[in-house]
C-alpha cells in the first residue's frame, strides 16, 4: 500500500488516518462546506486525542471524486497541475485554521508519489 510505504519513507511511525473520498479535495474549497468542516473537526480531534502535529494530505490520479482522468481529457499533466493547485489550497486552508500544524501534500499517480511544494514538485519514491 502506497500510504504505508510513504509514511515509512518519510519517517512516520504512528499515524491516525482520516480517509475521505476525494482526499484533500474537500479542504481545497469543496462545494460541500459541511465536508470541509467535518474533516477539520477530525483533524482537531486527532490533535486533542493523539497529539498530532503533522498532517499528510493526499490526492491521487484518476480519482472518481474529480470525475476521473476523463474529466481532464485524459491529460495527466493537466490533472497533476489541478491536483497540485488543490493541494496548495488545502494546505493554505488547514494552515490558516490550525497554524501550529506541519502540513505536507502528496499526489499519487501511476509513476510514483510527488510532494507538492510551493517552489516546485519533487518526486518521492514510495
Amino acid at each position: 500500500m502506497v500510504l504505508h510505504k510513504l509514511t515509512k519513507r518519510i519517517g512516520v511511525e504512528f499515524f491516525d488516518p482520516i480517509l475521505v473520498a476525494g482526499g484533500a479535495k474537500c479542504l481545497a474549497g469543496s462545494d460541500l462546506e459541511r465536508d470541509r468542516q467535518f474533516v477539520l473537526e477530525q483533524v482537531r480531534k486527532s490533535i486533542q486525542l493523539h497529539g498530532t502535529h503533522t498532517v499528510l494530505l493526499m490526492l491521487h490520479s484518476d480519482c472518481g471524486a474529480y470525475g476521473g482522468l476523463a474529466a481532464f481529457d485524459n491529460d495527466t499533466a493537466r490533472e497533476a497541475e489541478n491536483h497540485r493547485q488543490d493541494l496548495h489550497r488545502a494546505v493554505d486552508f488547514l494552515q490558516a485554521q490550525i497554524p501550529e500544524l506541519t502540513i505536507r501534500g502528496f499526489f499519487v499517480d501511476f509513476e510514483g508519489v510527488w510532494e507538492a511544494d510551493y517552489s516546485k514538485d519533487s518526486a518521492i519514491s514510495a
